[in-house]
């Protein structure tokens, strides 16, 4: 009888996962590849994982992409993918000319148990003469997400090519899974405080390139593998993110200092000290990435951005009457949804909700250390989904939604506005341009959220009126 009542109880607590709030590791491993310098992504799997990875690329980034795969057929998945993993590498090496093949394994490939490793020394010692370099990732869609293959990847390739070296002045920076023109714009920060900074990964060219005359199989951008080298020799790291890749891919981790991230590799094995903050979103987390590039250049902050900082708080005063008091529900990946709940808190929207698919078990206590503001009464949720996020929404009533295109549908459903941010954006065009770093970020989306209430308020009053 109690075998019986724990099986029922068990059944009634499960719940399956409708519409995930997150996306496949191998996804996220694929955009991490892109930044590095002449690499090719080969997922190493079924064609279908490399379909759905190239859609959901193309439809965000508006770009060509091309994701290479293993292919694998119902014999394969028997026997081993040993013998496609051969022909999708030497297709890769004729076809595209790569400096670097990244490897991304998938669910089928780690289910059967391919050792993708040993198929690569099979590879190597039957083709000699090859001088392409290879880098893999084991990414399973089955643990973690598309921000845990990402990390996971960027890891693997600094693993792979950083070299110990006495300090110098360059700095490494790991800015996470940002927009490629927030990613511009941390290049344009680091400059104008004199600092040489290598970016890892870097795909603000090769996810964001201009208008070709011909076809560029590999685009040009990315980080090379000469200044992946130099990362091992630099005075500190800077990693966007507190939770990072502490997902289920990687399993939870107690002791921090052994995070699988690239940062902490360097730091651990190389002695490149990390310095760890949240995404510099709103105007207390760019403070803090400010101070920290003044510390390491020794030189004052620029004059630009004390004026951009100045005129951001004079908005936040303009505005506050608008934004005071409203609930807003916020989702998307860890990290991301930690940093755009600091500036809500900043600003003064009550966070109805903060929800994200990630399993860290990190999310909430890292929520209220950066929302003072909200820390006793905002609801904290990992492992959601998103008909759970309509569920509780709709039962819960909030002003705004904040996050990626994969949430309009609830908004649409309650009548209420959606700022979309993050990855991915599939209904609007622009989404890899959209801005929210620094202060210009956090100003164009302050004026986004502001606006975005303003306008539902004035089309959904009687009076219609023309004037604030």
């Amino acid at each position: 009888m109690f075998e019986l009542n724990s099986v029922q109880k068990q059944k009634s607590t499960y719940k399956a996962t409708q519409n995930a709030c997150k996306l496949c590791s191998p996804l996220g491993a694929s955009v991490a590849y892109k930044g590095f310098e002449g690499c090719v992504p080969l997922i190493h799997g079924s064609q279908g994982c490399a379909t759905y990875i190239r859609r959901y690329l193309i439809s965000h980034y508006k770009e060509p992409i091309d994701i290479a795969s293993s292919n694998f057929t119902q014999d394969s998945t028997i026997f081993g993918g040993d013998e496609n993993f051969k022909a999708a590498v030497l297709n890769i090496i004729n076809s595209y000319k790569p400096q670097i093949v990244g490897i991304a394994s998938t669910c089928l490939s780690e289910t059967i148990g391919d050792d993708v490793n040993l198929f690569l020394h099979h590879f190597l010692e039957e083709y000699k003469d090859i001088s392409t370099e290879f880098v893999i990732a084991s990414t399973p869609s089955y643990q973690g997400s598309h921000i845990d293959g990402f990390h996971e990847a960027v890891s693997a390739v600094v693993k792979k090519f950083a070299l110990s070296g006495p300090s110098q002045d360059h700095i490494n920076l790991f800015t996470n899974f940002i927009s490629t023109e927030d990613i511009r714009l941390i290049k344009e920060i680091t400059a104008d405080f004199g600092l040489d900074s290598i970016l890892l990964p870097d795909y603000s060219e090769s996810l964001d390139n201009p208008v070709w005359d011909t076809y560029h199989r590999i685009p040009e951008g990315g980080t090379s593998i000469a200044n992946v080298e130099r990362s091992g020799s630099a005075k500190a790291s800077i990693e966007f993110g507190t939770i990072l890749n502490q997902g289920n891919l990687t399993g939870r981790v107690k002791n921090k200092k052994l995070s699988r991230t690239g940062g902490k590799y360097l730091q651990n094995e190389m002695d490149v000290p990390s310095i760890e903050m949240p995404i510099p979103i709103g105007i207390t987390q760019t403070d803090r990435f400010f101070e920290t590039l003044k510390e390491l250049s020794g030189n004052e902050i620029p004059e630009k951005y004390t004026k951009q900082r100045g005129r951001l708080i004079d908005s936040y005063v303009d505005a506050h009457k608008y934004t005071f008091g409203k609930r807003a529900v916020v989702y998307g990946e860890e990290d991301f949804v930690v940093a755009m709940a600091a500036f809500l808190d900043e600003i003064g929207i009550e966070l109805a909700l903060v929800a994200s698919g990630g399993e860290s078990g990190m999310l909430e206590e890292e929520v209220k250390k950066y929302c003072p503001e909200n820390k006793d009464k905002v609801v904290v949720k990992e492992g959601f989904d998103f008909e759970s996020i309509k569920e509780w929404s709709q039962e819960n009533k909030p002003d705004i939604l904040i996050g990626h295109s994969k949430g309009y549908y609830i908004a649409r459903e309650l009548g209420i506005p959606i700022i979309r941010v993050g990855f991915p954006v599939h209904d609007r065009i622009g989404g890899q341009r959209i801005k929210h770093l620094g202060y210009t970020g956090t100003q164009e989306l302050f004026d986004k959220v502001v606006n975005a209430l303003i306008e539902y308020k004035q089309t959904t009053s009687p009076v219609g009126y023309k004037y604030m």
